[in-house]
Order: C-alpha cells, then sequence, then structure tokens
C-alpha cells in the first residue's frame, strides 16, 4: 500500500496542538484585510480552500460572511466543526481535495491561507490544479486572496534560520535539507508533536513561488488584475511592499 503524502499524515492528528502554533495566531488581522477587500459586502460568498481548523471561516462567520470551508483532512474539519458548534455556528465544512473541487462558478470570493493545500502538492502541475480548480469556482469577477511562499526569501536568506526564529517550546520545527534553485523546492524535515503528545518527524518539499509565476499562473487563468505583497502574520496590508525579506507573499487577484 503507497505512503499517503506527507501533508495528509502531518494533519491526521495535529488540530488542537495545530492551533496552538505561532503561525496561526494572526487570525484577526487577516480577516480585517479579508474584510477590506470584500468592501464589507456580507453577501459575498466566501470558499475557505485549505481552511484546516476554521480559524478563518469562523471568524468571517461571526462577522456575518457564509462561508463554506474545504480541506483534504478530515481530522482537521472535525477540530474545526467541533469548534462551530462550539461557537454555535451552523459552517458548512466539506472534505475535498482542491484538485478536484465539484464547484462551477458558485463564490464570490476564496480565500487560502497559511499554505491552504498550495504550494504543497509533490509537482508543479498538481499545484497549478489547486488554482485551476479554485477559479472554476468562481463567479465572473470574483475575488481570489492568498498567501503563498516567496521564492525570493531563500535566494537571500537562510530558511532554517528564519523558522529558527520563530518556534516556540513544544510547537513544530523545521529544518531544511536542501533549497533547490533549479526547482525552488525546499526539502526539509518537520518535526511536530500531535494532539496525543507523540512526536514525529516527516519528510516533506514545499515549492517557492516569485511573483511573476504567481503573476503568469493567475493571467493564464483569466485573473485581470493581480496584486501582489508581503505577507506579515495577523498584518496584511496593501502597504506591505514586497520585498526579498518576506518569508510568504499576499496574493489579491480578481477575475
Amino acid at each position: 500500500m503507497p505512503q499517503q503524502p506527507w501533508y495528509k499524515t502531518l494533519f491526521d492528528n495535529y488540530g488542537r496542538q495545530y492551533d496552538e502554533e505561532p503561525f496561526t495566531q494572526g487570525t484577526l488581522g487577516e480577516c480585517d484585510f479579508i474584510e477590506q477587500e470584500l468592501g464589507f459586502d456580507k453577501g459575498k460568498l466566501i470558499l475557505d480552500v485549505g481552511c484546516g481548523t476554521g480559524r478563518h471561516a469562523i471568524e468571517l462567520t461571526k462577522r456575518g460572511y457564509t462561508v463554506t470551508g474545504i480541506d483534504l483532512s478530515e481530522a482537521q474539519l472535525e477540530r474545526a466543526r467541533q469548534k462551530a458548534a462550539a461557537e454555535k455556528m451552523n459552517i458548512e465544512f466539506l472534505c475535498h481535495d482542491a484538485r478536484n473541487l465539484p464547484f462551477e462558478g458558485r463564490f464570490d470570493v476564496a480565500i487560502m491561507m497559511c499554505e491552504g493545500g498550495f504550494p504543497l502538492m509533490e509537482t508543479d502541475e498538481m499545484n497549478f490544479q489547486i488554482l485551476q480548480n479554485v477559479s472554476k469556482a468562481l463567479k465572473p469577477s470574483a475575488q481570489f486572496i492568498f498567501t503563498t511562499l516567496n521564492g525570493l526569501f531563500p535566494i537571500y536568506h537562510s530558511i532554517n534560520d528564519f523558522h529558527a526564529s520563530d518556534e516556540q517550546e513544544g510547537g513544530a520545527s523545521y529544518h531544511s535539507e536542501t533549497f533547490n534553485l533549479m526547482t525552488f523546492r525546499d526539502h526539509n524535515i518537520t518535526t511536530f508533536t500531535d494532539d496525543n503528545g507523540v512526536e514525529h518527524k516527516l519528510v516533506c518539499n514545499e515549492r517557492y513561488y516569485i511573483p511573476s509565476e504567481i503573476t503568469w499562473l493567475l493571467k493564464t487563468l483569466g485573473f485581470t488584475t493581480i496584486d501582489i505583497f508581503g505577507a506579515r502574520i495577523g498584518e496584511f496590508s496593501r502597504s506591505h511592499i514586497l520585498t526579498t525579506k518576506d518569508f510568504e507573499m499576499l496574493v489579491v487577484a480578481v477575475k
């Protein structure tokens, strides 16, 4: 039986611990930005791709929006459903592979935060399938807001130094083994503790993208306006011009 991909194994039993990681603590500020981009129009239907434990979907629902969350991990979705139930919210959380979504022209907005699927896939073609399926799920003139890894960062800076500065005791840690300049893939060992307190080590690889690649990929899918900024956890802003110091980039596209 073939081994399941690392990104599925990682999230099999990691919901509660995931919610404690430092990179998940910026939800309020990130939702502030999303609301501004939506013009505070609560009539817009939102698709949250790679919603994980539902932190953005739940916060946006609190603010009056209608959100559908999809994720590949049933375990993460179960955590999301538990959190939503605790808040007495009825949110549609569905288990789908973002490379093969069942929606067509249904949503006004798609969000994909904190590497929600893209760019974790094994091949560039698989990553592109995610963008294709999100695009297919959107109505004409819809918005697509997402973050992804900034390929400019590892050219100038150490990935290991960045992660070391962000680690906290008991949280996940990442050790980059190789960053391949030909493929822009970082091959790393991710160490994390699951919700039962068991430590795991996974061999992972993630694709970093440079801004011109993202612009080209989105243009091929019919997006006409593509703006890219530096993504700072909890502090998304159009005033943050993307630089080589930004580990992630924030993309705002309109069809």
